[in-house]
Formats: C-alpha cells, structure tokens, sequence
C-alpha cells in the first residue's frame, strides 16, 4: 500500500534519451513531476503484473501524456488483460488520447524490443497472477581504438579512422584493405539493467539477471518472515541477495517493494540480512537515481 513518503512500485529507466517505465503503481506521476522529467519521452511501459499497486499509477500518465503534445506512439506490454485495463481505463473515464497507444500482450519469455544496439526481454517469475521480470541489454560495442596502429598502417587521420572503429573495413589508396581488427582491441561489453519484482524466490532467476550492472529486486520481508514470504509469494531481503551472489557479475542491487509493516527507519533489517549476502546492495526509495557507467 502507498505510505506517506512511499509511493507504490515503478521504476524509469533513461537511456540515450529514452524513457522506459516499469510499472507504474499510483504515484508514479508525481515523482516524474518532482524529478522534472519529460515524460511525453517515455517511450514504452512494461507492466510486470495485473496487481492494482502496479497499474493504479498508468490511467493520470496517460491522461498527462495528452497534454504535452505527444507525437511518437507510447508501447505498453504486459501479460494477459493488460490491453483490457487500458481500453476499460481509457472508455470508462472518458479520457481524452490525442496519441498512439500500442498495447502489446505476451505470455511467455520473450524479447519485446529491438533497438538499435539494445534489447529489452521478458522472462517468467512466479506469483498469483501471471509475472514477468525484464532485462534491458546493449550489444557488445567494438573494442577500444588505437590511432598508432592505424598510423603505422597508413590509415589517413578522418573519415577512415571512423569508418574503422565502427566496425567496417577501408580501402587504402593502394589497395590494401585494413579490417577494424587490425586497429581495435577486444570487444567491450555493454550495460544491463534487470528488474524483478513480486515472486517467489526461483534460483532460476538467476541465470536471467546475471551479469546485471544494475539489479532492482523486490526484498520485501526480513528472513524472519520467510514463511510469510512463500505463502504471498514474495521474496525476502535476503533471498533477493542470493539471487544477486548466485547470478554471476551483478554489480549492485537495489531492493524495492517493501512490506508495509516496515517503517522508514525500520527498512534498516532488510538492508542489514541483505547485505550479509551480497554486499553491495542499497534500499531504494522514491526519487534515488542510479548512473549506470560502462565499465571500460
């Protein structure tokens, strides 16, 4: 349930200029407001479930997305009656829609979208109601370019350097052709974030978040209450850690979707159990942003 200083489960994630929402439990506008973000650039939502606390918040941005000048189609997937919420929202309140909104409904692990280096994929967890956790990934980008090697291979300062590092082949003046391998280093890898949210805790989950620059996971009782946790299928704290040890990579954890039985002050347990597991671990709360760098 919303708390006073606790808005309900959603998370915005912003990539090369692009908004992308998961979830949106009833506050989410406000603290999009609060942040000053644009959200007329949120480009798609991905609802993990049909639970009120995670869709309450998605009728006010749809409404607000009309009084911004939208233009660009706003894409929301979801598991099944995500389509029927939004056109019984969108018919019963009368709302005024001056945009595209393509609903799109799946039912299984799948990849939902392709951006240009990037994807964004379902994959299955367990609850009371149909569930889905996320990744967003990016491609691996080309290694790290060396301009001496180039240099020593007669490869002119310009176009040709950018040609190179982007991954094609040049042809020199002479006719020697010069592959991008000759000049760059070992591939890097790309960044990751994983999403993760109201489930039993499956070590299956794992192998999905691994290598996860950032891992935002439901932690929402202390172990104390672990039986509590089985029969609402939840997770603990430190189950979500176990997840993040197991997974193989992950660089931070972030638990969300705390019991309500937690004060503020009293959120401190789970933190506590959590990081016993996995070190590096942080309770999220509204507003707290995270920079995602590249490792190299």
């Amino acid at each position: 349930m919303p708390l006073p200083n606790r808005h309900l489960t959603s998370v915005l994630l912003r990539r090369e200029g692009e908004l992308f929402l998961f979830d949106g439990g009833e506050g989410t506008q406000v603290s999009i407001r609060r942040l000053n973000l644009r959200w007329k650039k949120i480009t798609a939502i991905f609802v993990s479930h049909m639970h009120a606390d995670h869709v309450t918040g998605l009728p006010g941005i749809l409404m607000l997305s009309s009084q911004v000048d939208r233009e660009e189609p706003l894409y929301i997937f979801g598991p099944p009656r995500i389509a029927e919420y939004i056109e019984q929202s969108r018919r019963v309140l009368d709302m005024y829609i001056n945009y595209e909104i393509i609903v799109k409904e799946f039912s299984g692990p799948e990849t939902l979208w392709k951006g240009e280096d990037f994807t964004i994929r379902s994959f299955p967890l367990r609850h009371t109601k149909p569930c889905y956790g996320y990744t967003l990934e990016e491609s691996a980008r080309p290694g790290a370019f060396h301009p001496e090697r180039a240099t020593e291979l007669g490869v002119p300062r310009g176009p040709m350097w950018s040609v190179l590092q982007g991954g094609s082949d040049v042809n020199l003046v002479d006719g020697r052709l010069v592959r991008p391998s000759e000049v760059l280093g070992p591939a890097r890898s790309g960044r990751k974030f994983s999403y993760v949210t109201d489930s039993l805790y499956l070590p299956e989950i794992a192998k999905e978040v691994a290598d996860s620059d950032l891992l935002i996971c439901e932690g929402m009782f202390e172990e104390a209450l672990v039986q509590s946790a089985i029969e609402k299928k939840h997770m603990t704290a430190a189950q979500a850690a176990r997840i993040a040890l197991d997974a193989g990579g992950v660089k931070k954890l972030g638990l969300i979707h705390y019991s309500p039985r937690y004060a503020d002050r009293e959120l401190k347990i789970l933190q506590d159990e959590a990081r016993a597991v996995f070190p590096d671990t942080v309770l999220t709360r509204d507003r707290m942003s995270f920079p995602i760098e590249y490792v190299d």
